[in-house]
């Protein structure tokens, strides 16, 4: 592994250099939770049916997540009956839910078969003071409660306190240990609730809790500042285990960490092996779009549909002579990698000779000189005009009416 793969990427050779990899503490095995059909679903107006959920996670499975975060039952027994569902047709991720730190939560996660658990209760003094009305006691009194309840249930509990990437370190840390001594915890998820870290910040605080705690770290982190992929990145290389991610970065306001742009950031610029089926990805994310009916930004990275090609003139030249020696040279990975579809040159107002005639030579068109520069001139102003890039059937009645 290293910034050059032959056929399948190209990257900068410093993210390799020795002084760059001595820092990264990135652990022997690192699990993907996939999130989408709970917190993906939380984005306004999306609604997933139990039939919408079933799909996703056949093929969240089928792309090989690790687990999937299936929904929270408490919110409707059309959740509730998917989780069982998703549970029942066994396809090899683990299966877990989200529920409030109660008994009762934890019994119904219990009835709905999951492996486990994420316990949520806000992580912050001011959250829990100025949103939930609480006192810490409380607080701490109902996750000791609700825990050892799912403990005893067999269940498998990651620890989810909202907003603690806010929290004063000192108080995280004493009342993680309060409910660790009181009650049960099999893992601590850092909770970045407000996409408030930066990446530097998200990795100290993973290390503060690896220090007090021996047990595995989850980073599940938003992405207000456009930073929740370098801060979830930031926290797996500080030595956290399982990253939460959803399909398209779908979520609560800003949305989180994108799991294709996790997953390719960790195996292209780090080298890290996920098991994730990478080429699978354009299609997972396509699903996704077509049952949340959010559409992904036409140059999203990893899976937008326009990020592979070129309108401008001068790299679509470079693109054309390159493209059969070594597409590499223009491109940072292999679009064969997510599932994408090989470049395209696109005509408009940018544009120049070499688009043009790729155009030409792909309808079989022939002009002299002369016509092929009042055809891009027209092309241009076309262009200029509808304020975008030109259609095939633009261009041909272009080519027509240069004919008459």
């Amino acid at each position: 592994m290293g910034f050059y793969e032959e056929g399948k990427w190209w990257v900068s050779p410093s993210n390799f250099e020795e002084e760059v990899i001595q820092g990264l503490k990135f652990p022997q095995r690192i699990e993907i939770l996939d999130t989408t059909l709970r917190d993906g679903e939380q984005q306004p107006g999306i609604v997933l049916t139990r039939k919408d959920k079933v799909a996703i996670a056949r093929k969240l499975a089928e792309v090989g997540v690790h687990r999937i975060e299936a929904g929270t039952p408490a919110v409707s027994q059309e959740d509730a009956d998917a989780i069982k569902e998703i549970v029942d047709l066994n396809l090899g991720p683990k299966v877990f839910c989200f529920v409030r730190n109660m008994v009762e939560d934890m019994e119904l996660a219990k009835s709905c078969g999951v492996d486990g658990v994420l316990a949520e209760v806000p992580g912050s003094e001011h959250l829990l003071k100025y949103g939930k009305k609480w006192t810490v006691d409380k607080a701490i009194k109902a996750a000791i409660d609700a825990t050892t309840a799912a403990h005893e249930l067999g269940l498998y509990v990651t620890f989810f306190p909202a907003d603690s990437s806010r929290a004063d370190m000192h108080f995280l840390l004493d009342t993680l240990q309060a409910i660790e001594e009181g009650g049960h915890m099999d893992a601590v998820a850092l909770v970045d609730t407000f996409g408030a870290f930066s990446p530097e910040g998200a990795a100290l605080r993973v290390r503060k809790l690896k220090e007090r705690f021996s047990k595995p770290i989850e980073v599940h982190f938003h992405d207000d500042f456009a930073m929740g992929v370098a801060t979830t990145i930031a926290g797996l290389a500080a030595g956290a285990e399982v990253c939460h991610v959803s399909v398209n970065g779908i979520g609560e306001r800003a949305g989180g960490a994108a799991l294709e742009a996790v997953v390719m950031a960790l195996e292209v610029l780090y080298g890290i092996k996920t098991g994730i089926k990478t080429e699978r990805l354009k299609e997972l994310s396509r699903l996704v779009e077509d049952l949340t009916r959010f559409k992904c930004q036409p140059n999203r990275a990893i899976v937008g549909d326009r990020i592979f090609g070129w309108e401008t003139g001068l790299p679509s030249s470079l693109w054309l002579n390159c493209k059969d020696t070594n597409p590499l040279a223009m491109l940072p990975y292999h679009w064969k990698m997510t599932g994408q579809t090989e470049p395209r040159i696109y005509l408009g107002k940018k544009s120049g000779k070499d688009n043009l005639t790729k155009w030409l030579n792909d309808s079989g068109i022939v002009l002299n000189e002369e016509q092929e520069k009042d055809l891009l001139k027209n092309v241009k102003a076309l262009s200029i005009a509808l304020k975008r890039d030109i259609t095939r059937d633009e261009f041909l009645t272009l080519v027509e009416e240069l004919k008459k």
